[in-house]
């Protein structure tokens, strides 16, 4: 009897085992793989090799499997020995300075010139569906991996920043260089890498959004974006670089103010020109076209009629003189003097 009984119960057990909880569902949000006896369901064909490998070591390393990937939908039915293991491929958001063994405010990065400052922002990612083995069997912790990938990477730039376009202004040496640069004096004197990398914020996340394009390949997660708000310094170098910041604009403002005065009194300067060239080419106009017009008599008439015309021009002029001076030359006849 305690046999028949145990072996009911065994029974009964192996029942409830495979029919009542071997059914399950899947959300639209998430992808489910198979495993029996710890083994999940692969595709046939090649491993998938990392596309992007940043060593030689790198394509065998991470040469994953592809895997059965079950869609959302059900119920589906699996065997007692079989395991089923969920991933929610929707897109999340995580702090950068997440991690799960220690609390941190803040993330610290030493800058070239040896400034320790706080970084603080967001990443966005998904978990990548054609390439779950890496995510659920590659490591343990494949989000704590990829932050400290993450984190790692972006203490390396900070640390090596310089500023493109302040790099591009000190190296124009030549005249031509720094007219057709856009910089100004106060650019020129750009360099503290604190304010550089305020300044190239969007840079350094397009930066970083290029090197973690590897993680889907090493943990199965892909980035979506890199957000990166705040570059914080400590207390006392925020409020020297305030001071610098302030003097600066101070600065940039004097002269701006010289650079307009300049162009106003270059530009009054040549209207005063246009004016002038103006009024002599009004005063000189009467003159050629008087000159034209002799020149066109005596062509046509010779020398007599040349005379005659004067003699006519100067009636009206004799009819509005109040005086008149009549010089004698020596060197004309006596009778001809007298006219």
């Amino acid at each position: 009897m305690i046999g028949i009984g145990l072996f009911i119960g065994l029974l009964l057990y192996g029942l409830y085992r495979a029919l009542l909880s071997g059914f399950y569902t899947v959300r639209p949000n998430e992808r489910a793989v198979i495993t029996s006896f710890g083994r999940a369901r692969r595709l046939p064909g090649e491993p998938q090799v990392s596309t992007t490998p940043s060593s030689d070591g790198e394509p065998a390393r991470y040469a994953y499997p592809a895997l059965q990937v079950i869609g959302p939908g059900g119920p589906y039915f699996k065997w007692p020995w079989q395991k089923v293991h969920k991933v929610d491929i929707a897109t999340q958001a995580v702090d950068l300075t997440w991690d799960p063994t220690k609390a941190q405010s803040t993330i610290e990065a030493v800058t070239k010139d040896n400034l320790t400052t706080g970084v603080n922002g967001q990443i966005r990612y998904q978990v990548s569906e054609s390439n779950l083995y890496p995510y659920l069997f590659g490591v343990s912790s494949p989000l704590e991996n990829v932050m400290g990938y993450f984190v790692s990477v972006l203490r390396e730039r900070i640390a090596n920043f310089v500023d493109p376009r302040g790099s591009e202004i000190l190296t124009a040496t030549t005249e031509e260089e720094e007219e057709n640069s856009s910089g100004t004096a106060v650019e020129l004197s750009e360099g503290v890498s604190i304010n550089d990398l305020r300044k190239n914020l969007p840079m350094i996340n397009s930066y970083m959004e290029t090197q973690c394009e590897t993680t889907v390949h090493r943990y199965g997660i892909q980035l979506d974006a890199a957000l990166i708000t705040e570059i914080d310094p400590p207390p006392e170098v925020d409020r020297a670089l305030s001071a610098i910041n302030s003097t600066r604009n101070l600065v940039a403002a004097d002269i701006s103010t010289a650079r307009a005065d300049a162009e106003q009194q270059i530009t009054m300067s040549k209207r005063a020109v246009d004016i002038a060239s103006n009024n002599a080419e009004a005063e000189v106009a009467p003159l050629r076209e008087l000159a034209s017009t002799l020149l066109k008599v005596k062509q046509t008439g010779g020398s007599p009629a040349l005379r005659a015309y004067i003699r006519n021009m100067r009636v009206p002029l004799l009819g509005r003189t109040k005086r008149i001076v009549q010089t004698l030359q020596n060197d004309l006849p006596a009778t001809e003097a007298s006219r």
